[in-house]
């Protein structure tokens, strides 16, 4: 069965104990920690073996899982401080993004060599790193997923399927999905309407407003057997109340647990 989760970017305004709360009472199995440096660091990287044991705590105490941590950059210093933190905390999947820009041909390349050893980092650590294609980034799109797919054969490297980049890609999701979902370990999830750069408001990134068939994109999940985290991402948080970012969060929730019951994935 899925698991719903929802990286804790959207209370990048409180601390994670605060964050944690909420996300448990808008209906969420798990949380994808946030270790995007200069935007949300609710994991220090740097000083990740003081802050486990709390960590650890909150989620038990909120009865959630860690079901990802997400580091954003391709920066491989950090991403074996991230490895070895994530084989500590029992999280499974290290998200990052490709970096580069779109179209540049060496940039796409440099990004596969550094994904290649990355995988083979995290594979000693016992974890799965994950790529997503990003907007204006190197990997964007499906033809660029699947280059990277065809190039890296190492098991503990896999997609992190965000339908909102490949959307604004001018793709559409729950038609790409199919020709990458044998290398999916983790999908994060958001709407928007339009396909514009950035995903917009973060009231428009709550799942079920914005244009995205996310029905059809949750069907393919469902009828692929499918069964990791599926994480809630909304970014631009900054300056919201909780009750904003805790409203998105569980309308989010609600729209996707019925969908994926009704398809029964959940």
């Amino acid at each position: 069965m899925i698991r719903l989760g929802i990286n804790s970017v959207l209370f990048k305004e409180f601390d994670f104990a605060t964050a944690a709360k909420h996300i448990k009472m808008s209906g969420y199995d798990g949380v994808e920690l946030s270790a995007i440096k200069g935007m949300c660091e609710h994991l220090e990287l740097d000083h990740w073996e003081e802050q486990a044991p709390e960590l650890r705590r909150i989620v038990e105490e909120n009865g959630l899982q860690l079901l990802s941590m997400e580091v954003a950059a391709l920066d491989e210093e950090r991403l074996g401080k991230a490895f070895a933190a994530a084989n500590a905390l029992d999280i499974p999947v290290v998200n990052v993004g490709p970096g580069g820009k779109s179209d540049v041909e060496d940039d796409l390349l440099s990004t596969i060599d550094k994904l290649t050893r990355m995988a083979g980092l995290a594979e000693q650590y016992g974890v799965t790193l994950c790529v997503k294609a990003h907007v204006g980034g190197s990997i964007y799109n499906t033809p660029t997923t699947l280059r990277a797919i065809d190039a890296i054969t190492n098991a503990s490297f896999g997609i992190d399927m965000d339908p909102s980049h490949i959307y604004r890609a001018n793709e559409n999701p729950e038609e790409a999905l199919p020709q990458v979902i044998g290398r999916v370990r983790h999908i994060h999830i958001r709407d928007c309407k339009g396909r514009q750069a950035g995903p917009g408001p973060i009231e428009a990134q709550a799942c079920g407003r914005g244009d995205i068939d996310l029905i059809g994109y949750c069907k393919v999940l469902a009828e692929s057997g499918y069964d990791g985290p599926v994480c809630l991402e909304v970014i631009g948080a900054n300056g919201h109340s909780l009750a904003q970012a805790t409203a998105v969060a569980a309308e989010s929730y609600g729209y996707l647990n019925a969908v994926l019951r009704s398809l029964g994935a959940r």
